[in-house]
């Protein structure tokens, strides 16, 4: 009796783990989805280290963000919205199908360039108000395999010196602001020639300006181009966590002040 007992209970606690591990599929495919920032693309609204969740119902499903055909049968119902100037997203690249994370800054039939580090959209420049600099360690940044030091404006710095960058608070068409930072002036992304967005797609920056590879670069030369809206998983929203470590297990590099912080 006792080894009947004993033999409902496990299988009680299977069919748990399993109804659990369901539940987490579904959430995950419909809801959201865990997305690691692995690099310094998007600083300093996200550093290496963060680790967010992306919110697949903001814009509607797609491709990439929901294959089923049951998420076909829920977007033509309640969502199909369109990404805002000023958001930050993630999308799969349009030709070697990594997730990128960047800010969309230009809409379909946009007119987008640089000028002097300027960004100019449909001929009006975004102003930039000048703000304190970002500072932090000049030291070994991320996990695993992919660890480098930051680039800095005051560069060469020595181990464990204050790498610093020019940061201003940047305002999109709209009144979106967000903070953008500097490390070089005619950088590569700084003078560009004139961009019209297309229709169905989004230009994409990296705030980070000068160490991203973004909309501002061709597809060929390893930039992102274009982003169709097919290629949208979500939007990025908040931080969860976030490691400052090369380890995630590692607590004492734990950075508790940016856990649940809002992005913007």
């Amino acid at each position: 009796m006792a080894r009947a007992q004993s033999g409902g209970t496990v299988m009680e606690t299977v069919k748990t783990v399993v109804y659990a591990l369901l539940i987490a599929g579904i959430f995950r495919t419909l809801f959201f989805q865990p997305f690691f920032i692995p690099s310094g693309s998007m600083k300093d609204t996200l550093l290496i280290g963060d680790f967010l969740f992306v919110n697949k119902m903001a814009y509607g499903y797609s491709q990439y963000s929901c294959p089923f055909s049951m998420c076909t049968f829920i977007n033509d119902r309640w969502f199909g919205s369109e990404p805002d100037r000023g958001d930050v997203i993630v999308f799969r690249h349009p030709v070697n199908g990594t997730d990128f994370i960047k800010r969309v800054v230009g809409l379909p039939g946009d007119r987008i360039r640089m000028q002097n580090g300027v960004l100019y959209i449909n001929d009006e420049p975004a102003p930039q108000e000048p703000q304190p600099p970002f500072i932090e360690p000049y030291e070994l940044q991320g996990q695993g395999g992919d660890r480098d030091y930051p680039r800095c404006s005051n560069a060469p710095v020595g181990q464990g010196g204050e790498c610093i960058k020019e940061r201003f608070l940047e305002t999109l068409p709209g009144g979106a602001t967000h903070s953008i930072l500097n490390i070089t002036d005619n950088g590569p992304g700084d003078d560009t020639g004139e961009f019209v967005v297309p229709e169905g797609h989004v230009f994409v920056m990296g705030d980070n300006r000068d160490n991203s590879a973004d909309s501002r670069f061709p597809q060929r030369g390893r930039g992102v181009g274009m982003v169709p809206m097919e290629n949208i998983i979500g939007r990025a929203d908040r931080v969860i966590f976030s490691s400052a470590g090369s380890r995630m297990i590692y607590f004492w590099t734990w950075r508790a002040d940016r856990f649940f912080r809002r992005i913007e």
